[in-house]
C-alpha cells in the first residue's frame, strides 16, 4: 500500500460515509430480496471486484490473505457480526428503535479511541459524539411504547459494540494490509449464504433490481470497507467517528432525492444538531475563535 499521511488516510476513510449514504436506497432498489441472500451477493461482488483489481495490477490475492487467526477473526466478525446483529434487531425489535441503538457505534468509538496507545479523549470529542447521536435520534426516531424483545434490542446493541469494536480494533492491526479486506468479504459472503439456506426462501433479483444488488457490492457493502480500513488504521479515527453521524442524514437526503422519502422540517433540525456536532467534535469551532483573537503589538 502506498504511504498515505494521516490527512489524506481521513479524507479517504471520509468516503465511506458518502458510500454508505447509497446503502437505504440501493437496497429499496433491490426489491424484496431475503436480508441474508442479499448480503452474500453484495460482499460476493465486492470480493470480485478485489479478484479483478488484484489480477489487474498483476498482484497476488492469496498473499494478503495469509493472516493470523485473530486477523480473520476480527475481520469476519466485524463484517458478518455486524450485519447478522442488525438483521436479527431488525426482526425482533421496532425498525426504528432498532436502528437508533445500533446507531450508538459512531459515538462508541469516539469513547474507545481514548483508550488507544498516544491517543487523547477530549471534552469536545464527547460533546460532538453526543450532538451527533441526538441529530441522529431526530431523524431516526423510535417509538419507546412500541414493543420489541429482549433479543431485538440486546442484538442491536451488541451490533453497536461489534462495529464500534472492529474499527477501533482495526487500528490496533496497522500492518495488516487493506487489501485483506477482499479475504474477509469472501468468507462474509459463504457465511450469509449458509444463514440464507438456513432460515430463508430464496428470491432472485429480476430486471432492474440487479442494479441495486450490483450497486451494493460496488459501493456500501464493496468498496466503503476498504476505505473505511484505510481511514481507521491510518486517519483521525475521533473525526471519523463524528463524520458518520452524516450518514443517516445523507441516507435521507439521498431517498428524498430518490422518491423514497419526503422532506421534512424535522430533517433540517437533525441536519443542523449533526453538523454542529462535527464542527464541536472536530475542533473546528476552537480553532476560528483562536484565529479571530487578534495579535497585540509589543
Amino acid at each position: 500500500m502506498l504511504s498515505l499521511s494521516r490527512r489524506q488516510a481521513t479524507v479517504i476513510g471520509a468516503t465511506t460515509v458518502l458510500n454508505w449514504a447509497l446503502l437505504a436506497t440501493l437496497t429499496q432498489l433491490s426489491g424484496p430480496v431475503p436480508p441474508f441472500q442479499l448480503t452474500g451477493l453484495a460482499f460476493c461482488i465486492a470480493f470480485l471486484c478485489f479478484l479483478a483489481w488484484s489480477l489487474g495490477r498483476r498482484e497476488s490475492f492469496v498473499a494478503p490473505l495469509r493472516q493470523a487467526p485473530s486477523v480473520w477473526a476480527l475481520g469476519v466478525g466485524g463484517l458478518f457480526g455486524y450485519h447478522a446483529l442488525y438483521f436479527v434487531a431488525q426482526q425482533n425489535a421496532p425498525p426504528a428503535n432498532a436502528g437508533l441503538i445500533s446507531y450508538l457505534w459512531p459515538l462508541l468509538i469516539v469513547l474507545f479511541v481514548g483508550l488507544l496507545p498516544g491517543e487523547r479523549l477530549l471534552p469536545r470529542h464527547v460533546v460532538g459524539g453526543l450532538l451527533g447521536f441526538a441529530g441522529a435520534a431526530l431523524l431516526i426516531g423510535g417509538d419507546l411504547g412500541a414493543g420489541g424483545s429482549v433479543l431485538g434490542y440486546g442484538a442491536a446493541f451488541a451490533c453497536a459494540l461489534v462495529w464500534s469494536g472492529y474499527s477501533v480494533l482495526s487500528r490496533t492491526k496497522k500492518a495488516v494490509p487493506t487489501s485483506a479486506v477482499g479475504g474477509f468479504c469472501l468468507v462474509t459472503a459463504l457465511l450469509a449464504f449458509a444463514c440464507h439456506g438456513l432460515f430463508e426462501a430464496t428470491r432472485w433479483p429480476q430486471g432492474i433490481e440487479w442494479l441495486g444488488v450490483i450497486g451494493l457490492g460496488l459501493g456500501p457493502v464493496g468498496s466503503a470497507f476498504f476505505t473505511w480500513d484505510i481511514g481507521v488504521k491510518h486517519g483521525e479515527l475521533h473525526l471519523l467517528g463524528l463524520l458518520a453521524y452524516a450518514t443517516p442524514l445523507l441516507s435521507t437526503l439521498v431517498l428524498i432525492v430518490a422518491g423514497y422519502a419526503e422532506a421534512t422540517p424535522l430533517l433540517a433540525l437533525a441536519a443542523g444538531v449533526i453538523t454542529l456536532g462535527m464542527l464541536v467534535g472536530s475542533g473546528a469551532l476552537v480553532r476560528r475563535k483562536r484565529r479571530e483573537v487578534p495579535v497585540r503589538s509589543a
